[in-house]
């Protein structure tokens, strides 16, 4: 079939996001306060290592110099399929729809793994103030609904409520920093955690990993830009930001709780109490009231994480329609709203069976579907800016394109060494990342599925591209793709 006889049916509505709303909706993936009430204690508890400061910072310089490369490239291809989009113009279409089927599973995973953690972290609060105690799945079920209807909104809707949950969201986290540093533990105000040499200690890498997973998210500031006012200005503005705040937040709460405890004690108090660490430090100081908005602010970072994961992999969805990667129907958008509607339905159905499975079987929602799915999607799409870091070195090899050297190598090599350290390290520390003891199936399954996703991915291609030439010839190509 011919792709001028499947007409798409909409197209993303453009000039509706500024910088700021592109930055709340990566920092609302990034989620703060679920970072660092689970992440960064997490990081403290299974590593044992207490660098987990300065590993923010070593990370977000890595992925401020990937940025270099990456917003370049965006000035030449506005496109909602970022990754799949670079991947496909730098290295090629078979790798690019490899890497499209990657980010699918990766995004799917971080967006329904977040289902575990909103009802699990709900009910107590529900009990608390209601007396009653719900079934996890039945509060997940109302955040699905919600999170479906947004989905099919217009963008810059999202975009503002966005705006309100992550800024009362930060404030609470800056709140708790500062009553952590004036209340210091018997060691004092020690900035020893901030020290380079806390890096140079065995087992660093799964540190390292970890780090790394907070900052997911801050690459999704490029699948916004079709859907950006001045995108040239909007995505690097929107992504140096990103990251600049997210390195910053992270280092400052994880060095702050290091001050609350001291240095020495804070893995033992992290191994202890877990996700309650902040929780536990904040209420010896703020007290009852300002910790129990906190929690309900806990729910809402985790409720505002999914919104931003759901727009984007709503926009995977319709960047492949568009293209006929996938049906044409994908690429549907809705005549009001511009919003990718199939591709947000297809979000949301996936959304409400991995609920419906795991309710049905009484699996874990906060070890196995929060826990695992988290570190999962986050190891896929580290895998993908990796890939993407190597198709900007290429692309700007064959097209300078009127980039600087700084843009086009000086910046991306350094960059895609770095990135394909912490690659390594992941697939040797993620037991680490699951909190598995070595030799678990999980530790080799999980990493073997995006190996088999690729492989899929790619044969996709191949078979598109002896089969449906003209339609392997849209790859890559964004909007241009809807006119042929």
């Amino acid at each position: 079939m011919q792709p001028q006889q499947d007409p798409i049916a909409g197209a993303l509505a453009a000039d509706r996001l500024g910088a700021p709303s592109v930055v709340y909706f990566v920092l609302s993936a990034a989620a703060p306060l679920t970072v660092v009430a689970g992440v960064i204690t997490t990081g403290y508890a299974v590593t044992g290592i207490t660098g987990l400061p300065i590993a923010f910072l070593v990370v977000g310089v890595v992925l401020a110099v990937f940025a270099v490369g990456y917003v370049a490239m965006a000035r030449h291809m506005a496109n909602a399929g970022a990754f799949y989009t670079y991947i496909s113009r730098g290295i090629g279409r078979p790798v690019g729809i490899a890497g499209a089927w990657v980010a699918l599973v990766a995004y799917n995973a971080l967006q329904v793994g977040l289902y575990g953690a909103l009802g699990t972290a709900a009910v107590p609060l529900i009990e608390r103030w209601a007396g009653v105690s719900p079934p996890w799945w039945t509060v997940s079920l109302v955040a699905w609904v919600l999170v479906g209807v947004l989905g099919m909104m217009r963008v810059d809707i999202n975009g503002r409520l966005l705006a309100i949950l992550l800024t009362a969201e930060v404030a609470v986290i800056l709140l708790f920093d500062l009553a952590d540093v004036a209340n210091p533990g018997p060691e004092g105000v020690s900035v020893a955690t901030l020290s380079p040499g806390e890096l140079f200690v065995p087992g660093v890498g799964a540190l390292l990993v970890i780090a790394t997973l907070g900052f997911v998210g801050f690459e999704s500031s490029v699948v916004f830009s079709e859907e950006s006012r001045d995108p040239r200005r909007t995505v690097p503005t929107a992504t140096y930001s990103s990251v600049a705040i997210i390195a910053g937040l992270y280092a400052l709460s994880s060095w702050a709780m290091t001050v609350a405890t001291g240095p020495s004690k804070i893995v033992d108090v992290a191994r202890k109490e877990q996700a309650e660490t902040i929780f536990n430090l904040a209420a010896a100081h703020l007290g009852g009231v300002v910790v129990d908005i906190a929690r309900v602010l806990f729910v809402t970072s985790v409720f505002a994480a999914m919104i931003s994961f759901h727009n984007t992999t709503a926009r995977y969805f319709f960047a492949l329609g568009r293209e006929r990667v996938l049906p044409a129907f994908f690429g549907r958008t809705g005549i009001r709203s511009g919003a990718p509607v199939v591709g947000s339905a297809t979000q949301s159905l996936i959304g409400l069976i991995v609920i419906a499975v795991y309710a049905i079987f009484g699996l874990d929602p906060l070890v196995q579907l929060f826990f695992y799915g988290g570190a999962f999607g986050g190891f896929g799409v580290l895998l993908l800016i990796f890939v993407t870091s190597l198709a900007i070195i290429v692309f700007f090899v064959r097209q300078p394109s009127g980039e600087s050297a700084l843009r086009r190598l000086v910046a991306p090599v350094p960059a895609a060494v770095a990135l394909g350290v912490m690659v390594w390290l992941g697939v040797t520390n993620f037991d680490a990342l699951l909190g598995v003891p070595k030799g678990d199936p999980l530790t080799w399954v999980l990493p073997l599925v995006y190996a088999v996703v690729a492989l899929l991915g790619a044969g996709w291609a191949l078979f598109l591209r002896y089969g449906q030439p003209s339609v392997y010839s849209l790859v890559g190509m964004g909007a241009k793709a809807a006119a042929q």
